[in-house]
């Protein structure tokens, strides 16, 4: 019974007792959820696009963060290492259409997923020649992020800032992603690839086209994305193994929505602080790391689709 209560009680009454160490948690959770969300919405949209889970998106986090860093190391301003690591993810979009997608036009969805397990395998050796396989340094400086501190209710509330300008930036990317795809020509030909590519293709749009501006557009969030979470930790490929949280995220909200993968993101996100540091310790510690797929194998059991997903229902 005392091992019940403190499982399924005691978390509850901790975080009423300390309401300011909630609101701590609470923060570092919408953070960390705020950039799952944007890594997710590069999968929504290839996804959008292709139908296919891009396997290479975790990896192409790493590449463009990689690729910044490595670019200022050889001497090269960050104001400068920035436009051109934009023409990079440029040139691999352009590069992943022309060399992949495009013969593999019409072939079964499995196929176009193989394709990008084999697109990461060699992202993955790409940047190891080129870059090393040590840790980096991101140069969060050159690129005018902060990295003091706000504190409130005498000093027991602390807020990063390299947090608050991470969630703000990742925000307001998520805002301009959402206008570009509900405003624009682009964005409306995308949705209609989106919805049924033959019909698309009857009525003038371009389907290789569509596919470079997704996956440069998947790659512009990978920079980004990058760059948040270099500054809070290093640069390695190990950040691709947190691109993958994005799953989880996916399932939650919806692989075709974008209001899913901001819901899913913070649900996650807030998740998995909570449950570490309440109900962490209580079942040996380390839950953040397997916590969100937990929640997500148990979100399958009761709506498979997603939050915000469409019911999908074949008649054979």
């Amino acid at each position: 019974m005392e091992f019940l209560i403190a499982i399924f009680i005691q978390p509850f009454v901790d975080m009423v007792d300390d309401p300011i160490l909630f609101l701590q948690v609470i923060w570092e959770g919408f953070v960390t959820g705020i950039l799952y969300s944007l890594i997710a919405f590069g999968f929504v949209l290839i996804f959008k696009a292709s139908g296919v889970f891009n396997f290479a998106q975790g990896i192409m986090v790493v590449f463009a963060a990689l690729t910044l860093v490595g670019l200022h190391e050889h001497g090269v301003p960050a104001f400068v290492a920035l436009p051109m690591t934009i023409l990079v993810m440029y040139a691999l979009a352009f590069s992943v259409e022309r060399l992949v997608l495009r013969s593999l036009v019409n072939q079964p969805d499995i196929i176009l997923f193989m394709a990008t397990i084999g697109i990461t395998f060699f992202l993955i050796g790409l940047g190891e020649s080129i870059f090393g396989g040590e840790p980096k340094v991101m140069i969060a400086e050159e690129l005018f992020l902060p990295y003091g501190s706000i504190t409130f209710f005498d000093d027991m509330l602390i807020l990063q800032e390299i947090d608050i300008a991470a969630s703000m930036i990742a925000a307001i990317s998520l805002i301009l992603l959402a206008l570009f795809l509900g405003k624009t020509r682009i964005g409306i030909a995308l949705r209609a690839v989106a919805d049924d590519h033959q019909a698309a293709l009857s009525v003038g749009v371009s389907l290789n086209t569509i596919w470079v501006v997704v996956w440069f557009i998947s790659g512009i969030i990978a920079l980004i994305t990058g760059i948040m979470w270099g500054a809070k930790s290093d640069v390695s490929f190990a950040l691709s193994i947190i691109a993958l949280k994005a799953l989880p995220v996916l399932i939650l909200g919806g692989f075709t929505s974008v209001p899913g993968a901001i819901v899913g993101g913070l649900i996650i996100g807030v998740g998995e602080k909570i449950g570490e540091f309440y109900w962490g310790h209580l079942v040996g510690g380390s839950i953040e790391g397997w916590l969100a797929y937990m929640i997500a194998l148990v979100f399958l059991f009761f709506r498979p689709q997603g939050l915000f997903g469409e019911k999908i229902i074949e008649r054979v």
